[in-house]
């Protein structure tokens, strides 16, 4: 760590945010990846290590608070946005991270993960997806794709799964983004624009786990293939992808469909990406695009301003401060309707 001789802060690198704490991931975990990638994040975003907190639930992405060098709390199973929607209003000047899994966030945490969303409270969701519960060792999870086997489904899995980024724009999150771990630049970029929007965002980190699940998402990963089964998105530009960059995705009334560049078709027939629509049909639309149908969008899916949760409640709380004067406990407890137990 240097010193910033114009401003006198501190200038942060990635090996300020390693904890002295040994990471106990199974070699090979996607889980690395993610961490490593939020250390290089973090120096650029200019916020002292005193003012990021990391809350996670259960799960294996749930020790991250441990390997990070800032505040941190490891709470309890699924609870972790309500934490963080208690710790963010008293304390709005902190950058709250919620780091979470599919089976933390989805299961048992659904209810909480969802009202966060839809408050449109200022902090960061990181969820890992590896459809697979890995800490108690292989159950399905709630994003377990139909007939998945496991040691709890052991004639397959027959419920519907859950697709997050689906959820988060029904609930009407204003900053949807998925990427993969193994797409190490991409996942920076990511997380950073996560980390620089103002109100509720909700990243979908598509995570290995190589014990319990390995595999499920060879298809985006493999060089081979995954330039025909995943798309960037970029504002402002068409649906594009293929090796060859030769196909695309345009609406076929409402419903996309893939389609070769050439012979009569060009780019203005495509499907234009745009993250700032105020309409989320268009970025639920695009979550619902899944591979081997359709190539999976990676990116930023919607990214749009509304009114923050944690701001409109602290301003009610100055006005009504500002009208009735400071609170009195004492005087509260004391008046109003009271009873005596005999």
């Amino acid at each position: 760590m240097s010193t910033d001789t114009s401003t006198s802060l501190p200038v942060l690198t990635p090996k300020d945010f390693e904890s002295d704490q040994d990471v106990r991931w199974c070699p090979g975990c996607g889980d690395y990846s993610i961490l490593a990638q939020m250390k290089k994040v973090l120096p650029a975003l200019g916020v002292p290590r005193e003012k990021l907190v990391f809350i996670s639930g259960i799960g294996c992405s749930s020790r991250f608070p441990y390997y990070m060098n800032t505040y941190g709390i490891h709470s309890i199973h699924g609870r972790a946005p309500a934490i963080a929607t208690g710790l963010k209003c008293v304390r709005p000047d902190l950058t709250v991270w919620v780091i979470t899994g599919d089976g933390d966030g989805l299961s048992i945490g659904g209810n909480h993960l969802m009202h966060a969303i839809r408050r449109n409270l200022d902090i960061n969701i990181v969820l890992f997806n590896n459809r697979i519960y890995g800490l108690t060792k292989g159950q399905y999870s709630p994003t377990s794709p139909l007939g998945k086997v496991t040691k709890s489904t052991p004639m397959g899995a027959i419920d519907n799964p859950l697709h997050p980024l689906s959820i988060a724009i029904g609930c009407e999150a204003t900053f949807v983004a998925r990427s993969i771990d193994t797409h190490i630049k991409h996942l920076a970029h990511v997380l950073r624009r996560a980390a620089e929007h103002r109100g509720v965002s909700f990243v979908e980190v598509y995570q290995n786990c190589n014990v319990f699940n390995d595999g499920a998402f060879t298809y985006a990963t493999d060089r081979a293939t995954k330039e025909d089964t995943v798309i960037e998105l970029e504002h402002g530009k068409p649906l594009i992808f293929g090796k060859n960059r030769d196909k695309g995705i345009r609406l076929h009334g409402l419903d996309p469909e893939v389609v070769q560049l050439g012979k009569g078709i060009t780019e203005d027939d495509l499907l234009f990406h745009d993250e700032k629509s105020p309409e989320p049909s268009l970025a639920y639309l695009l979550s619902r695009m899944r591979h081997p149908e359709f190539p999976e969008p990676i990116g930023v899916y919607r990214a749009v301003d509304h009114p923050k949760y944690d701001e409109e409640l602290n301003a009610q709380i100055d006005a009504a401060r500002k009208k009735k004067g400071e609170g009195d406990l004492t005087k509260l407890f004391s008046t109003g309707d009271t009873w005596s137990v005999a």
